[in-house]
């Protein structure tokens, strides 16, 4: 008789389960949000060198802007640990909290460079016209704090979903999930 109560009881938790969605952490939508990554990569404006050392980029769609840089980045995503939108009196603006090499890194490039333009690109989707060049900030000052603001030739939409992406990546990287 107890086998019976206890194939019952089973099927009771089960079917209660079931019906009030235990387990169910969240939406398949909600899970691909939390999956989203995005790529952050800084380079330092340069003069043309010789070989791959350095290449042209045109930033901005609406009045282009040529601009030569170092083909490596001096900054990553993998040095952000912080991104947010910011509202602006002009609209809005990415802000970027760095490391601590990040941030040493940023240091020393913008005293050594004052004058000279960081050129940011940014890739925060699936589809080819989702990473492209952003901004290129001018350096005016020593940025000592690892802060790098600047404001980006996109959507809102998309400024949102690249500071999600590299939120979700930042966390993986405290999380050890990502080397």
């Amino acid at each position: 008789m107890n086998f019976y109560a206890l194939r019952f009881n089973i099927y009771l938790a089960l079917i209660m389960s079931l019906l009030l969605g235990v387990g169910c952490k969240s939406t398949p939508k909600d899970d691909k949000k939390d999956k989203e990554v995005s790529a952050i990569r800084v380079h330092m404006e340069s003069v043309a060198g010789p070989g791959t050392m350095t290449q042209t980029v045109s930033v901005i769609r609406s009045d282009p802007v040529s601009v030569t840089i170092l083909s490596g980045p001096v900054l990553t995503e993998s040095d952000v640990v912080l991104a947010r939108v910011l509202e602006t009196s002009a609209g809005f603006a990415v802000e970027l909290h760095f490391s601590t090499t990040g941030t040493l890194l940023l240091e020393q490039y913008t005293a050594a460079n004052p004058g000279k333009h960081f050129v940011i690109f940014g890739q925060w989707g699936e589809k080819d016209d989702d990473g492209r060049w952003l901004a290129a900030p001018l350096i005016t000052h020593r940025i000592s704090d690892g802060v790098l603001s600047f404001t980006p030739d996109m959507s809102r939409d998309d400024a949102l979903r690249l500071v999600k992406g590299l939120n979700n990546v930042a966390q993986k990287i405290a999380k050890g999930a990502l080397k």
